[in-house]
């Protein structure tokens, strides 16, 4: 192989592969990116056997050829090179890596060594959907996924497609977010995949902050997301999510309109003498007030009083600081909604009149 290629544009597709490379592998070749250069373009692969990016870029071709390199090093070698153009050539057991007065020799492992991904089936059907809204969708319930449950259905989010609408769901039993976006597609039977944690965090880097769409196709084991010429492949999570509908509270009688900022700066202030393994604070709901407090053996004790229009029966409830905090860090709304009944049963948690789709946000609270 020989090529020849902008820094920037080889740059750009190293990053976005660094999220696929599994570090810790027992199969020292998953360490390395795979280049196929051929016909005025080098492509790029990783994979971690569960998630794989293929990529691409224009270089200058001038020997075709398939090798692969340690991704993280080259990475690292090729945002420390000044902007010019970066040559690369394999021969054999070493690759050279040079641009400008600048040269290096990488060790590097067979192409052939490196796994076969799954293809795009033929003949099934192609969900188009909306970047900017699956980014939205994706940011509100990452963080409620917990990513190392053994109910391995719950490493995941439920994604659901129906003509009218597409929703994302994600818990880790104590919380749950959901997120629903409008859509108008005409004859499609509605659908539900459970997209592992990792396939979710990796779409919303390829999708950015553009207002392209994203085309998906489901097949046998696999899911398959096209974005701006680059194709992410993920393993399809096999279960069964939990009944989600059931945990929203419907009878939620206590409605308190809070100011994000606000609460979300008492929250965190109040958090800090809070007992570092619960991060419980409690909120004490009165007429015209919720003071917010938390106590531990080891820090003190901390208190902050938030003024709100409330005139209801008095309540005390205890919850998760960092549930709380990482809620209001997603909501883009100036004033959120929290609706409770009751000490012990769940809070529903939603902001003010959002713009484009609706969002909720459930929490069980604790028992301190």
């Amino acid at each position: 192989m020989e090529l020849v290629i902008r820094k920037g544009d080889l740059l750009r597709e190293l990053q976005l592969l660094q999220g696929i490379i599994e570090r810790r592998t027992t199969l020292p070749v998953l360490a390395n990116v795979l280049l196929k250069a051929a016909d005025g373009e080098v492509l790029l692969l990783a994979t971690d056997l569960e998630i794989g990016l293929w990529s691409r870029c224009q270089a200058s071709v001038a020997r075709p050829g398939t090798l692969t390199l340690p991704a993280r090093k080259l990475f690292d070698i090729v945002k420390a090179l000044p902007e010019t153009d970066v040559r690369i050539e394999g021969d054999g057991s070493a690759v050279k890596i040079a641009a400008d007065r600048f040269e290096s020799r990488m060790s590097t492992l067979p192409a052939e060594d490196f796994p076969n991904l799954a293809q795009v089936p033929e003949g099934e059907a192609v969900e188009v959907l909306p970047g900017r809204a699956l980014r939205l969708m994706v940011e509100r319930t990452q963080f409620a996924i917990t990513g190392e449950d053994t109910r391995y259905f719950l490493n995941g989010a439920l994604f659901l497609l129906r003509p009218d609408a597409m929703t994302m769901v994600a818990t880790d039993g104590h919380r749950l977010a959901l997120v629903t976006v409008p859509r108008g597609v005409a004859d499609r039977a509605p659908s539900q995949v459970i997209l592992p944690k990792k396939t979710l965090v990796e779409l919303s880097k390829l999708v950015g902050d553009g207002d392209g769409d994203v085309r998906f196709t489901r097949g046998e084991n696999h899911l398959f997301f096209e974005v701006g010429g680059r194709l992410l492949i993920s393993r399809v999570i096999d279960g069964q999510f939990p009944a989600y509908e059931r945990v929203i509270p419907k009878t939620n009688d206590k409605r308190i309109d809070f100011d994000r900022d606000r609460l979300a700066s008492a929250v965190r202030r109040v958090a800090i003498l809070s007992n570092e393994r619960s991060r419980a604070v409690r909120f004490s709901v009165g007429a015209g007030q919720v003071e917010i407090a938390s106590s531990s053996p080891e820090f003190g004790e901390a208190r902050e009083q938030v003024a709100v229009d409330y005139d209801g029966p008095q309540l005390e409830v205890c919850f998760n600081a960092n549930y709380i905090l990482e809620f209001l860090a997603v909501v883009e709304t100036e004033r959120v909604t929290f609706e409770f009944k009751d000490e012990v049963s769940q809070a529903l948690m939603k902001p003010l009149a959002p713009e484009g789709h609706e969002y909720l946000y459930v929490v069980m609270p604790m028992r301190v």
